[in-house]
């Protein structure tokens, strides 16, 4: 099952050539570090996106009377994007900023298919009590119209600071269902390029909910075998270690707690399909991991290993026919 896996995801995803950061300018210095990091794990590319938006060129004359004038605002973008383009190179990264005019998530998935982005960046948000969060309409567009792999960071991430845990962690939260195998082996492939150990999480109902239900309750040890199962399978790529953790609760409490206690320096998590990310106040998993997580979450849809390659071509191309 998880050669099967491994070949749909390749190294493409775990090793990409090309990095697509996309930012407000607001979310910048929050990004910037990540991107970094990320260019320099991987030796990628990073295109520093920003997309001038109507509202943003929107100005006024000497009588207060408004007209659009987008060179103020490339202007703007331009001074933000460059200097931090300077400071990438100066790193030994390939790093250049695109500034584009438009509907902000297709101009940012334009630009993926234009540059043959293997991963995306993007910077999420939250607002108000957790029944209220906010992650942001673009960053949700761009999650649910690609099948590459999108990292978000929220407003609560933090970078890992070297030394502060013996190992680095990679948490994936797992539904142990075929289809997200290749998420799982995904993560494996970061957690072996990292030098990190990997923690495979299935988190099962609250017991008292199970009473409630009349469903057996009995599900830990079927959980435990099939999530050892896969850990030793992925174990053969992963010398840090896969450790496998069955809990009950809340999915999005449980796989924040987990991530927080063991200072993952990244999340990966799998969309059972594209549905689940049609509308993320309806997932709301994915929704609230998103916006609190502390570390990078990357979100790869579970599209069917057939249509994967083609799907993500087809999606992006018809997102820039668009235009």
């Amino acid at each position: 099952m998880v050669e099967a896996a491994a070949e749909v995801v390749g190294t493409r995803w775990s090793r990409p050539s090309v990095i697509l950061m996309a930012t407000d300018l607001s979310d910048l210095d929050r990004l910037m570090p990540f991107a970094l990091d990320e260019g320099a794990a991987t030796g990628a590319r990073l295109i520093l996106m920003h997309v001038v938006s109507a509202g943003e060129s929107m100005t006024a004359d000497a009588a207060g009377m408004p007209y659009y004038d987008p060179s103020g605002a490339v202007d703007i973008a331009e001074k933000e994007l460059e200097p931090c383009c300077a400071i990438a190179r100066k790193r030994g990264i390939i790093c250049d900023a695109v500034i584009r005019e438009g509907h902000p998530a297709q101009q940012i998935l334009t630009a993926a298919r234009q540059f043959h982005a293997d991963r995306i960046l993007l910077g999420t948000r939250s607002r108000g009590r957790v029944s209220k969060i906010l992650i942001g309409s673009v960053a949700e567009q761009v999650l649910r119209s690609v099948n590459i792999p999108v990292i978000t960071v929220g407003p609560e991430a933090r970078l890992a600071v070297p030394g502060n845990t013996p190992t680095k962690v990679v948490l994936h939260a797992t539904t142990l269902r075929e289809a997200s195998r290749p998420s799982a082996v995904l993560a494996s492939q970061i957690a072996s390029s990292l030098g990190a150990g990997l923690i495979l999480l299935h988190v099962l109902p609250p017991i008292s909910d199970m009473q409630r239900k009349g469903e057996p309750t009995g599900m830990d040890s079927a959980a435990m075998m099939e999530l050892r199962k896969l850990a030793e399978e992925l174990s053969r790529d992963v010398p840090a270690g896969v450790t496998p953790k069955v809990v009950h609760g809340n999915p999005s409490i449980e796989i924040l707690a987990e991530s927080a206690e063991h200072h993952a320096c990244l999340m990966v998590l799998g969309a059972r399909h594209r549905s689940a990310l049609e509308n993320l106040t309806r997932d709301r998993t994915i929704y609230k991991v998103l916006a609190h997580a502390r570390c990078p979450v990357m979100t790869l849809e579970e599209t069917t290993a057939g249509n994967r390659e083609q799907g993500t071509g087809n999606r992006l191309q018809g997102v820039g026919n668009r235009e």
